[in-house]
């Protein structure tokens, strides 16, 4: 009875050391795969991987590995805007997290620290700055107790990172020159240039010209200090980066003529509307030109696909100091500025056109009528105005395709005679595709202007009468809802747009 006893138990332990040991290689197959698709850019097969990969870490209790797995999984829902389902995540893995300590009977700050990162990371990227604030602190938090030098380090990219984005950039310069003071102390000259390295990587993904500049001096100045061979090097590379980059812009210079046509006539109208700032202007352009130069040497190098819409919206952020020391009640400053206004957004819709918005249920009747009861009062005297919809649930992103339809309807107001008639049509054309159709009798598109009628920069013309940049953004803003909006060219006896929608 008792040798049966202990082959029993032996069995049992064999058993369960060979589920372990399992759970433990299926984890790492996971993982290694995650990592495999998050290379190809298979981003929703990555995350898949990365999930079941941090279920595997956490049923044997591999905290670390379970950790890391899914806040790179949460990361991923962050990247395609699936903030419910990334937060959800992040607040399971910090239950494990609780789960571990009691377990082991100690805290574990450091596996918390990725966890509020990415939270952070978030709030920063949706603007929420008071939620982005309790995650900075809880992050400062969890750092000081794990007491470990990256966790620390990696604090101060992360709060340089957060100041720079919500404009406080002596925070963010206190933040970052802390870091580089640390590592100049202990002569760490790698952690200095790495410093820098990273925080013209940061401004540049911040768009921020300015900061961009003003650290590649300061880092330029830094190397020169440097009086070692590795330090030389690395300045020689760079440097030699930077002609490379520099041959690359001139062979595109070409392409880039219709948008220079454009910021050429911006500092015109600029110079004629304010001739006694003539010189400030001249200056302005000067700064205008260093500053493309310098974001150029850092685009071209890495996102060469990117470069005509952020030097478009580089241009139009430095235009703003000018245009607040002239006449705001100007006619022709405020073209200027609706003008800046909507290239700026243009430039943002195109480089997040892969960044789908967010659906809601709405009863399309209660939604077209309301859109409808906003236009009342633009009308031209007599003008009837009509809804065809439906008491049906669709799935639609309300705020922006309000914002499309009122821009379509208005236009519709303005350009329909007295006595015409406005209407708005929703049809169902399938399972998963419907229509938002706005109709008038009014005097119609010119055949002439139809074929550039989406397509922005196609004439310089008066400021003054229009930039011609409402109905591309409209047509951007129905891409990222998976649609297209397109003019109905059959229709004869006025004007027709229809929006088309796949959900």
């Amino acid at each position: 009875m008792y040798r049966r006893m202990k082959k029993f138990i032996a069995l049992f332990v064999a058993v369960v050391c060979s589920c372990t040991l399992w759970a433990q290689e299926r984890g790492e197959e996971l993982k290694k795969q995650a990592r495999e698709h998050l290379t190809q850019k298979e981003y929703i097969k990555a995350r898949y991987h990365f999930l079941q990969a941090h279920k595997a870490f956490a049923n044997r209790n591999n905290y670390d590995e379970a950790v890391a797995c899914g806040v790179q999984a949460a990361a991923l829902y962050h990247r395609e805007n699936y903030y419910k389902e990334a937060f959800d995540l992040l607040r399971d893995i910090n239950a494990l997290v609780t789960a571990g300590e009691q377990k082991q009977g100690k805290k574990l700050p450091a596996l918390r620290f990725p966890i509020y990162k990415e939270r952070l990371q978030m709030y920063i990227k949706m603007k929420r700055t008071a939620n982005a604030k309790e995650q900075l602190a809880l992050l400062e938090e969890v750092a000081k107790a794990a007491a470990n030098d990256s966790l620390s380090n990696d604090l101060l990219y992360t709060k340089a990172n957060f100041y720079y984005t919500f404009g406080m950039n002596s925070q963010g310069d206190e933040a970052i020159n802390r870091l580089i003071g640390q590592y100049k102390e202990q002569k760490n000259y790698e952690g200095v240039d790495r410093c820098y390295k990273n925080l013209i990587d940061m401004a540049r993904r911040a768009n921020n010209a300015r900061l961009v500049a003003r650290t590649y001096e300061k880092y330029i100045l830094w190397s020169d200090s440097v009086k070692t061979l590795t330090a030389q090097d690395e300045l020689n590379a760079l440097k030699l980066k930077y002609d490379e980059s520099q041959a690359t812009i001139q062979e595109k210079e070409e392409s880039l003529d219709m948008k220079q046509y454009v910021i050429v006539g911006l500092c015109i109208l600029a110079v004629i509307l304010a001739g006694v700032l003539v010189m400030g202007v001249v200056i302005l352009l000067r700064y205008i030109l260093l500053t493309r130069k310098q974001k150029k040497a850092i685009l071209v190098a890495n996102e060469h696909n990117e470069l005509k819409t952020k030097f478009i919206q580089n241009i139009s952020a430095q235009m703003e100091p000018t245009l607040d020391t002239l006449d705001a009640s100007h006619p022709g400053v405020q073209a200027l500025r609706a003008f800046s206004v909507h290239i700026q957004e243009l430039s943002k819709l195109e480089n997040t056109l892969s960044e789908s918005y967010e659906l809601q249920e709405k009863n399309v009747a209660a939604f077209c009528e309301s859109v409808m009861d906003k236009i009342k009062g633009l009308t031209h005297e007599n003008v009837s105005l009509a809804v065809n919809a439906p008491k049906l649930s669709v799935k639609i992103n309300p705020e922006q395709l309000e914002r499309v339809l009122l821009h379509l309807l208005r236009n519709a107001a303005e350009y329909t005679p007295a006595d015409g008639k406005i209407w708005l049509d929703f049809k169902k054309r399938g399972a998963h595709t419907h229509q938002f159709i706005v109709s008038d009798t009014g005097c119609g598109i010119p055949e002439e202007q139809r074929t550039h009628l989406f397509k922005p920069f196609t004439e310089v013309k008066d400021l003054t009468t229009g930039d011609g940049l409402g109905l591309p953004i409209c047509s951007l803003i129905v891409a990222k809802m998976n649609g297209t909006l397109t003019l109905d060219e059959g229709y004869t006896k006025g004007a027709r747009f229809i929006i088309e929608l796949h959900t």
